[in-house]
């Protein structure tokens, strides 16, 4: 079987890969020239250590059903990490409260980043940085620095199993933390900003915190 490659383009950088995907073509044809240069012609991209990748599917309109059959072909490839996916979305179907999950381990000098709200199943390490522009949960150890709500979101929180961070930051405030922070209690916590200031609580308190912003806006 031989595929024409005119359709997906990968591009190395600094820090990983770009997968930048032609927006006029079928989508099932993009989906199979992925499919086709990830399993016959780029096997040595693949072979090696955790690559993180960029998607960038330009003007093209998806859905989060298109999205996630990008993803997971990428997915697939046990050593690529999606680091962030550019797309116009359907807003018919767009959920601004919805999870993308990421599993792994987020290594000195890595940078994480997504747009939307931000699940990761692993540990960031001290010199690992995440950045979202919603919510950050980590369900792991948060030993590197954190940026939730990077657009402005002055109401986006960062959460996680062990909150350790060497910073924190929510929107513009920036939060360094005391050196209590290796001898806190071992418990799920999360960060949040009140009145302009970052303040830290337990984790299950976060819904009387969002229910409290509702009231607050009438919603």
């Amino acid at each position: 079987m031989t595929v024409k490659s005119k359709h997906v383009r990968i591009k190395g950088i600094k820090d990983g890969l770009v997968f930048l995907l032609d927006d006029k073509c079928p989508f099932e044809d993009l989906l199979s020239e992925l499919r086709f240069k990830l399993e016959h012609s780029h096997q040595n991209i693949l072979t090696g250590p955790i690559v993180h990748v960029d998607v960038k599917l330009g003007s093209r309109p998806v859905s989060e059903e298109e999205k996630d059959a990008v993803l997971d072909i990428l997915r697939g490839q046990g050593n690529l990490l999606i680091r962030s996916v550019e797309a116009l979305e359907d807003p018919s179907v767009v959920d601004s409260d919805a999870l993308y999950m990421v599993s792994g381990m987020v290594r000195s000098g890595q940078v994480l980043h997504h747009q939307g709200n931000l699940l990761l199943l692993g540990d960031v390490n001290p010199g690992g940085t995440v950045t979202c522009s919603g919510d950050i949960y980590i369900l792991g150890a948060l030993r590197g620095m954190a940026h939730a709500g990077v657009e402005g979101n002055e109401e986006a929180i960062i959460a996680a199993s062990l909150l350790s961070p060497t910073q924190l930051r929510i929107a513009d405030i920036i939060s360094r933390p005391p050196d209590e922070w290796e001898t806190r209690e071992s418990s799920m916590e999360f960060a949040y900003l009140t009145n302009g200031a970052m303040q830290i609580d337990k984790i299950h308190n976060m819904v009387k915190l969002r229910q409290g912003l509702n009231v607050f806006k009438g919603v």
